[in-house]
């Protein structure tokens, strides 16, 4: 079994999780890229080059024998898994007395369930290489803001890193929370426009990611948030 490092991505067709993606196969690991959108990832492919060391699967982050059979297919084809980041996620960018709750539960399966899936299945393989989770969640998880459905997901994202931390650093495996601020990516797609203002981007949250997981063994970096400058809250 080589010991070439091999990470799962979840939500890593486009954004944040592509960028992360292309960062580690030009560090010449191995990465296995989940996605709801087949296009997305056969043009994520192509654009990569197609190489032997990456791995895309189509599938929903939110259902659990998609993700049980994501960790195993890439556990089989590459030997081994090192770290698992859970990035899938999405906004309906409404608010609880106004929203639109038809689209709540597929946010709310999508945000808070699909990285809960991925500990779950993830763990067993990680355990074995004493290797990391990250979880991508976001400032608006650290910040109240009145109304934001969104947010509660992320709050949820926040005490899912810790409260999972606390279950797993007893067998060896690191657990990070990356909380972006402002970011261009597909995220805004809805809305028509990007927000005014600075933006991080992808690549600079794929960076923090990428520290994360190259931290050295005996490490654990919980928590990180960032945003771009001149973004208060």
């Amino acid at each position: 079994m080589s010991d070439t490092p091999v990470t799962l991505i979840t939500g890593g067709g486009s954004g944040i999780g592509a960028a992360t993606a292309r960062q580690l196969l030009a560090k010449g690991q191995r990465v296995a890229v989940v996605g709801r959108g087949k296009e997305r990832l056969d043009t994520f492919a192509k654009e990569a080059g197609e190489p032997d060391e990456l791995l895309t699967i189509q599938g929903d982050a939110a259902d659990w024998d998609f993700v049980q059979n994501a960790v195993q297919t890439t556990v089989e084809r590459f030997g081994r898994l090192d770290a698992a980041v859970g990035n899938a996620g999405w906004a309906s960018h409404d608010d609880i007395a106004e929203g639109d709750p038809a689209k709540w539960r597929e946010m709310v399966l999508t945000n808070v369930l699909g990285p809960a899936l991925l500990v779950r299945a993830a763990l067993p393989a990680l355990k074995e290489t004493r290797g990391r989770l990250v979880l991508v969640g976001s400032v608006a998880g650290h910040v109240y803001a009145a109304g934001n459905i969104y947010g509660i997901t992320k709050f949820a994202v926040t005490a899912l890193a810790e409260n999972t931390r606390r279950q797993v650093t007893a067998d060896g495996v690191g657990v990070t929370l990356i909380s972006p601020g402002r970011t261009e990516t597909p995220f805004w797609d809805e809305y028509g426009a990007l927000p005014d203002g600075l933006l991080l981007s992808a690549d600079q949250v794929a960076d923090t990611i990428v520290y994360a997981l190259g931290q050295p063994s005996g490490v654990d970096v919980n928590t990180i948030v960032i945003r771009p400058i001149g973004q208060p809250v």
